[in-house]
């Protein structure tokens, strides 16, 4: 019989559980609950430490409430979306583990994901075990996961697939007594403040050496279940295609499941993924009573802090790997030259600079690593994105701010979401949410996000287990081949159920290893402004005076152009444009009387999805600087350049060209307007499937086309008025800081 031999922490918790230090036999020390964070693969930037938890004597538990849901006619694949006016409260249940079992002892109420996890500082020692390294909790913590149907609490959207009453969204245990293992120098490290079990634990790892072995795997004659067949995948990707042409978002990550019973313990399917695929994120929880257990091998980190540094790293394109290192090389190649896999990849960029600019001081967030990451079937284009947390901010509300990742929903972040809920056919629970720690005392932190992954679920003595995979769909994806992607990327997961034969493979297998590419930009700035954002025009105008207004349309690359304005000196008021609120403001005598009474120096009519109708402050704003009444310097970008053109007499329409979204194009100016001191051939990243035509009716001219012939820049005769097409802010407008830099050295028309 063939056996296979694990180590690490994932053969370290089976010796401990024989040895009455976790699971039943440790209930005199905490809960039997089981909490591991295994970097596998070689040791590397990405794999360095694992963490072993010690039995919890406290955690969190978060249920699925019944008076959440607000009845809303969204239609988000149509573009039709009502913002909710105030997010839910959010309540979670404090747990004490008393005379060898569970008891509530309290209940917490928070304003969102971040107010919860900061709350949960006073309820943590601040006791310090380690000096300071890198990405490790150095005290007592928090550990477990968070479901990605919190998105409840932290997108402004009501859902119409929310999980049952008292489903489980989140669990958390407070971890007084861990085991760290180096990857690097395979050393094992105990701390803790009960020496009782640090003791026995240390004499357990020193008496014999830590690996596991595990017999062949037996056959699941039980048939696995998808959600949706192929047909129906490839319909929907279809379905989300055209929504794309129709301006509605630019990305959309459409996810299947698969689901069965288990002939094996999840935490001996962990144990399998070790082997079969290994991953720097990989983790296993497992809540005894509560008959849950989530298996992941993930390869992707949704959000790190260390020392105040926030960092994350998506994950956005996908090959196969090859047969062999020469075959490799070829498909890396090949993905890189990629134009759909590249505009994917950089339109996640974009997203996650603009998240992480929400927490981050201005100036400080920049793309640090661009890789190719190899991991067992597929190779993955990642980049790791850096920012220094505001002074104000702790990493939980970092979470709070990024969650869930951009990578496994789309963009813009906020309409996709509500086009996931829905499209795909059921809520996604724990798939493409977290698992991770979090040390109040020190805001360091370490969330991965749940892809490759199994949620597993106890009915009486059977387990059931739900794999989740997909793929973020552009208007160059091509539904067979996305649906084919779903296939590689569940695979493993699969197989080590036991729903796949062994001998099922649709990619070669391959080690571990990064390839460090080029980054496209970088931005340096000095002498930074500050970011607001405004809630409410009538509190806090004063917010205004001498400062640039950016309308946010719900766009997720508004805070991406405030960083580069504040970058280049000047203070910036984030207003939003897509909520009743706003919809009030958009009155020419209100408009008028504040920006009389505040003065500020400049508007951006911000991007967005949809149309410029949608929008009816960018749409008065707009009117009014066309009209003469307004004289401030007013750009659009985007759907602001939009509003400005059909305010204008311009026509709106598809372009006929297709649409284009991340991608750099080539823009050819007269010279005129902010393009004086620039050079008349340009590449910039376009995100728009719709375009302005015509010859209008005003002095608003255009004077930037594409290469075929498209209005990509209009400039007006005699007023400081002119929009782009194109996005400057976005990591891939290489020159895009000089257009912003013109406009912003334009004074009022006063």
């Amino acid at each position: 019989m063939r056996v296979l031999e694990i180590t690490g922490v994932s053969a370290l918790a089976p010796v401990l559980i024989d040895s009455n230090l976790l699971g039943m036999g440790a209930i005199k020390y905490g809960s039997p609950d089981l909490v591991l964070f295994q970097s596998g693969g070689p040791a590397s930037h990405l794999a360095q430490n694992s963490i072993l938890c010690g039995p919890s004597n406290t955690r969190i538990v978060i249920k699925q409430v019944n008076d959440i849901r607000k009845e809303i006619g969204n239609n988000a694949m149509e573009g039709q979306i009502e913002l909710l006016d105030e997010r839910p409260v959010l309540t979670a249940e404090i747990e004490e583990w008393k005379h060898g079992c569970w008891y509530h002892s309290n209940i917490i109420s928070a304003q969102g994901l971040g107010d919860l996890l900061n709350k949960l500082k006073q309820l943590t020692p601040n006791v310090e075990f380690l000096d300071t390294q890198s990405h490790l909790p150095r005290g007592a913590f928090w550990a477990g996961s968070i479901a990605y149907d919190m998105i409840q609490y932290t997108q402004p959207i009501s859902l119409e697939k929310l999980p049952q009453q008292n489903e489980i969204l989140a669990v958390l245990w407070l971890v007084e007594n861990y085991i760290l293992h180096s990857v690097d120098d395979d050393v094992y490290s105990v701390y803790g403040i009960n020496e009782q079990w640090t003791e026995c634990v240390e004499k357990v790892i020193d008496k014999q050496d830590i690996s596991v072995t595990l017999s062949k795997q037996p056959a699941n004659t039980h048939q696995e279940i998808s959600s949706v067949d192929d047909e129906q995948h490839h319909d929907a990707i279809e379905q989300i295609k055209n929504s794309i042409a129709n301006g509605v978002f630019y990305q959309v990550n459409f996810g299947r499941f698969w689901s069965g019973k288990l002939v094996e313990h999840p935490l001996t399917i962990f144990q399998r993924l070790s082997i079969s695929n290994p991953a720097p994120f990989s983790a296993y929880i497992e809540a005894v009573d509560l008959g849950l257990a989530i298996v992941s091998s993930s390869p992707e980190t949704l959000l790190r802090c260390n020392d105040r540094i926030l960092s994350t790293a998506p994950i956005k394109g996908t090959v196969t790997r090859g047969a062999n290192k020469s075959e490799d090389l070829a498909m890396i190649a090949s993905m890189i030259a990629d134009i759909k896999e590249r505009s994917e990849h950089r339109m996640l960029v974009d997203l996650m600079r603009n998240d992480l600019s929400s927490i981050c001081k201005v100036g400080s967030v920049n793309v640090a690593k661009f890789d190719v990451e190899s991991y067992a079937n597929v190779h993955h284009l990642v980049s790791h994105i850096e920012g220094v947390l505001l002074d104000d901010k702790t990493s939980g509300d970092a979470l709070g701010a990024i969650f869930p990742g951009g990578s496994i929903t789309g963009c813009p972040r906020t309409m996709v979401c509500a086009a996931i809920d829905q499209i795909e056919t059921s809520n996604r629970s724990f798939w493409t949410g977290s698992i991770g720690w979090f040390e109040p005392h020190s805001d360091n932190c370490s969330w991965n996000i749940l892809i490759r992954t199994l949620e597993a679920k106890k009915i009486g003595k059977q387990w059931h287990g739900t794999v989740g995979a997909g793929g973020g769909i552009t208007i160059r994806s091509e539904a067979t081949m996305e649906v084919a992607e779903s296939v590689w990327k569940s695979q493993a997961i699969r197989k080590a159920c036991g729903w796949l034969k062994p001998d099922f493979d649709v990619t070669n297998t391959g080690r571990l290893e990064t390839t460090a590419l080029e980054i496209e930009n970088t931005f340096k700035f000095a002498n930074c402004g500050e970011v607001y954002t405004i809630a409410d025009l009538n509190l806090e105008g004063e917010k205004l005076e001498n400062n640039v207004i950016i309308i946010d349309n719900l766009d997720s690359f508004t805070l991406n152009i405030a960083h580069v304005i504040a970058g280049l000196g000047h203070d910036v008021c984030v207003l939003n444009g897509r909520d009743a609120k706003s919809d009030g403001y958009a009155d020419s005598s209100v408009l008028l009387d504040v920006f009389n009474k505040y003065h500020p120096s400049h508007i951006v009519l911000g991007p967005g999805p949809g149309k410029p109708e949608d929008s009816k402050i960018t749409m008065k704003i707009a009117q009014l600087a066309n009209d003469g009444v307004l004289n401030l310097p007013v750009l659009g970008v985007c759907l602001g350049h939009q509003a400005l053109g059909l305010v204008g007499g311009y026509r709106l329409i598809k372009d006929p060209n297709g649409a284009v979204h991340g991608a750099p194009v080539t823009c050819q100016s007269d010279g005129s307007g902010l393009f004086a001191s620039s050079n008349k051939s340009n590449q910039f990243v376009r995100y728009n499937s719709l375009i302005i035509t015509g010859e209008g009716n005003t002095e608003l001219i255009p004077n930037v086309y594409d290469e075929y012939g498209s209005i990509m820049g209009l400039r007006h005769c005699s007023k400081p008025i002119h929009g782009v097409q194109f996005h400057p802010e976005s990591i891939g407008s290489i020159n895009g800081i000089e257009i912003i830099t013109a406009f912003l050295a334009l004074q009022s028309d006063a």
